[in-house]
């Protein structure tokens, strides 16, 4: 009990009204039934205004067949670990924290430290001033386009655009995978137009 009251007076000290993207730690394979859970909470609690988004981050990825023929499968980023954007105090603290399977929050001593925007960028992850922002930005990108990727796995790579996808705010583009031409989809904030 000492321990959780003495979390408790940390959370205070670090009550924030801005949401900001927090990494709660959970028992290894749990991270779907916590990203579960805490959406429902959120519904149940109705606390859609402090408790924002969860996401377990995960990247598709290619696995080779022994036929020879390639599978599309998701791997979680970061295994054991999901990502809530938040606005941190104390009751939400303690909703997160009390889900089945979290163990707590990622920071020294169990106290929540916010993810920076350099950590966010790779991730797509943003703070909700820019996502704003970036709802209502026009992006002169063009089917044909020679582009540099900024961000990401293929970062370095100069391709050409194959599509626009204005309302995922994304284009596509081919890279080089298993000797072949593969279709990419990648953020407008993570290419350069040349």
């Amino acid at each position: 009990m000492a321990e959780t009251n003495s979390e408790v007076s940390e959370v205070r000290a670090e009550v924030n009204s801005e949401p900001r993207w927090y990494v709660v730690h959970t028992y290894s394979g749990y991270e779907n039934k916590v990203m579960d859970s805490i959406s429902k909470t959120i519904a149940n609690r109705h606390l859609e205004d402090q408790i924002l988004d969860v996401r377990v981050p995960v990247e598709t990825v290619y696995e080779l067949r022994a036929n020879g023929t390639k599978k599309a499968v998701e791997r979680k980023i970061f295994p054991g670990y999901v990502l809530v954007n938040m606005v941190m105090n104390e009751d939400t603290w303690y909703v997160v924290r009390n889900i089945r399977g979290v163990t707590g929050f990622v920071g020294p001593g169990s106290k929540p430290v916010p993810l920076t925007e350099e950590e966010m960028k790779p991730y797509g992850l943003t703070s909700n001033d820019s996502s704003e922002s970036d709802k209502n930005v026009v992006v002169n990108l063009k089917v044909g386009d020679i582009v540099t990727v900024t961000g990401g796995a293929w970062a370095g790579s100069v391709k050409a655009i194959q599509s626009v996808n204005e309302s995922r705010q994304t284009v596509t583009i081919n890279v080089d995978m298993f000797s072949r031409e593969t279709p990419v989809e990648i953020s407008f904030s993570e290419v350069k137009k040349m």
